[in-house]
């Protein structure tokens, strides 16, 4: 049997009285002398279980394996790769190994290092965690998160959060190293590992804050690293405690964000702005250590004076220019353009562009500016009476609706209103949007210009003739047209006459000849009974077509005296009733015929004379002006 000393391989010696020749011979003698040899063999081995751990020697090493020895009858064999965390093994090195198997179908004991490293370090792992104690391990390799670490022969996760009190962000810089850690969480069902890196320095750290934090003080400028960078604001280590810089505190001047001011790991020097009672958290404060801007504007600077700046930031309301490093004035959005159209920002400026504005109030105390940019341009309603007199016609755009009329805009920043009365001469208007649409262009008149309270009152109805003017004679009591029902409202119906105009009549005068009633959407014929050109207003009645007959009709003329030019005996001349017949379906937009209608009425019936116009009244309503400057 042999052993080790000394990295030698030394053979046991055989006792003294051995025979020899009784070994080689046979018979009783010889058989107790081989017993007695065998059973001396038997107790130079050691007595070996499967499933234990053993310790063995070393005895021998090639390129690929190690043979190891345990005191058995055979050798046992283990490849080099189970001793990789240890390169300078060498013979004779005493190393633990698991019995796996005594014997296989060679006779080969199969035993594992890994393996006896695992079953012990389950158990070293658990006393380290329950004592505290500190262990060894090596960085193999990084994983998501963090790295592994072999402790014991067993992988244990380390968290990137757990390698040191500050934030890592080059996790590589680490494999391949041997470090101390605690075991801070184990999981026996899954066999999982945690150790900690971090829990070894904090104590040294907290006791570092406790006299870093003793002597902080409000106002005190003290040199820190940029630890961390947010988007709110930048991480300064002070020497063991942060502090916290937030974005407004950077600079004077607008950030987007705080890379644009500090990198990471640059030394920078900042003053503590305040701390809470406990003082985990301080507030650092960077620009606090320059003059403010505001300080080192130019005095000479007064309302109404025209500088350039550079548009910062666009919002809702309007956009911070910057007119000097770290000096900005409010531009609203009413200030931006003449128009009364309250529009966005975004459809004048965009970011980064150079503007001429005109500062309209400073106030240095506050540290505020207003700013202009429509004062650089000139106001369309300074010479508005003379750009827009009264009576004057031009084509205006359709900006917005209100229930009582139209916002049409003449030119930029000129607006004016079209009161629903003014839309048409004809049709009964509900809602400006039945008559057009945004965006339109609609031909108008100037009726009225208030400078001093910027409103213009328009009309579009005055650039056409006043049909009622010549609808008088057209649709004089007594005469007779065909009409078509169109709606109802209560118990009075309209009916639709020619050249657009529109007529009342009443349930009681709808009933027929055969006594029903008309009903919406009929034709019918219809007498007119009344006519109010000034309140345009036309009273018909389908009943008396035939209960008064054509003799009352044609005796109304006879009792007054014959007109010029003679009568047909419908309450009409002929020279109307030729004209009526050729127009009869014309529309109210066809003002060629309106006009062929008013003259031969003035040259045949009144000689040449034309009806008075009445004068219109225009009456605005200050609180529709009121609206449209809403």
């Amino acid at each position: 049997m042999s052993s080790v000393e000394n990295n030698k391989v030394v053979f046991a010696e055989p006792p003294a009285d051995f025979d020899w020749d009784a070994l080689e011979s046979s018979g009783p003698k010889a058989t107790e002398a081989r017993a007695k040899v065998e059973k001396a063999y038997e107790d130079t081995l050691s007595s070996i279980t499967e499933k234990e751990v053993l310790m063995g020697t070393i005895v021998g090493l090639n390129k690929k394996e190690a043979v190891i020895n345990i005191g058995y009858k055979s050798e046992g064999v283990v490849p080099l790769s189970e001793f990789r965390y240890k390169p300078d093994l060498a013979i004779g090195d005493k190393v633990e190994v698991y019995i796996e198997k005594q014997e296989d179908k060679t006779g080969q004991m199969i035993i594992s290092h890994k393996t006896a490293r695992v079953h012990n370090a389950w158990g070293k792992v658990n006393t380290a965690m329950e004592s505290g104690e500190i262990i060894t391990g090596h960085v193999k390799c990084r994983t998501k998160g963090g790295l592994i670490v072999d402790v014991f022969g067993l992988e244990a996760f380390l968290p990137g959060s757990q390698i040191d009190v500050k934030p890592i962000r080059d996790y590589d810089q680490y494999v391949g190293k041997n470090m101390e850690f605690k075991v801070v969480k184990i999981n026996q069902e899954f066999k999982n590992v945690v150790v900690s890196h971090k829990a070894l320095i904090e104590a040294e750290i907290e006791a570092q804050k406790k006299q870093i934090i003793g002597g902080l003080e409000k106002g005190q400028v003290l040199e820190g690293t940029v630890k961390n960078i947010t988007s709110y604001g930048v991480f300064v280590d002070l020497g063991g405690v942060d502090g916290l810089v937030h974005i407004t505190d950077l600079s004077y001047g607008r950030v987007s964000h705080p890379e644009e001011v500090v990198k990471l790991d640059d030394k920078i020097n900042v003053v503590i702005l305040d701390f809470d009672d406990e003082k985990r958290r301080i507030a650092l404060g960077l620009k606090q250590l320059s003059p403010h801007p505001w300080d080192s504007l130019d005095a000479k600077l007064n309302a109404g004076d025209n500088i350039k700046g550079k548009v910062m930031v666009i919002t809702d309301y309007g956009a911070f220019v910057e007119v000097a490093p770290g000096v900005e004035g409010l531009l609203h959005v009413s200030e931006m353009s003449w128009s009364q159209h309250l529009r966005s920002p975004k459809d004048f400026l965009k970011e980064g562009q150079e503007v001429d504005v005109q500062i309209l109030n400073i106030d240095r105390e506050e540290r505020k500016m207003s700013l202009g940019m429509k004062q650089l341009a000139k106001d369309p309603w300074e010479d508005i009476e003379f750009k827009y007199p009264v009576n004057s016609r031009h084509t205006a755009k359709v900006r917005n609706f209100t229930h009582f009329g139209i916002f049409a805009e003449l030119e930029e920043g000129v607006d004016g209103l079209i009161h629903i009365s003014d839309l048409s001469w004809t049709k009964r208007i509900k809602h400006p949007s039945d008559f057009c649409k945004i965006g339109d262009e609609v031909e108008v008149q100037v009726l009225e210009v208030d400078k001093e309270n910027r409103r213009l009152s328009l009309g579009h109805k005055q650039v056409e003739e006043n049909p009622w003017e010549v609808f008088a004679d057209t649709f004089k009591p007594g005469s007779v047209h065909e009409g078509t029902i169109t709606s109802r409202t209560g118990s009075n119906f309209t009916v639709a006459l020619p050249y657009g105009v529109e007529g009342t009549v009443a349930l009681k005068h709808l009933k027929k000849e055969d006594a029903s009633k008309a009903e919406v959407e009929d034709k019918l014929p219809f007498k007119v009974l009344e006519f109010n050109g000034e309140a345009r207003r036309i009273v018909l009645s389908h009943t008396r077509t035939f209960e008064e007959g054509d003799d009352v009709v044609e005796a109304a003329p006879a009792k007054r005296g014959a007109r010029k030019g003679g009568d047909d005996g419908h309450g009409q001349s002929p020279s109307v009733r030729s004209v009526n017949e050729k127009v009869e379906k014309s529309t109210l937009g066809d003002l060629g015929v309106l006009s062929d209608l008013k003259n031969a009425m003035e040259n045949t019936e009144r000689g040449g004379k034309a009806p008075k116009r009445k004068a219109r009244r225009v009456e605005e309503d200050d609180a529709d002006f009121e609206d449209m400057e809403g």
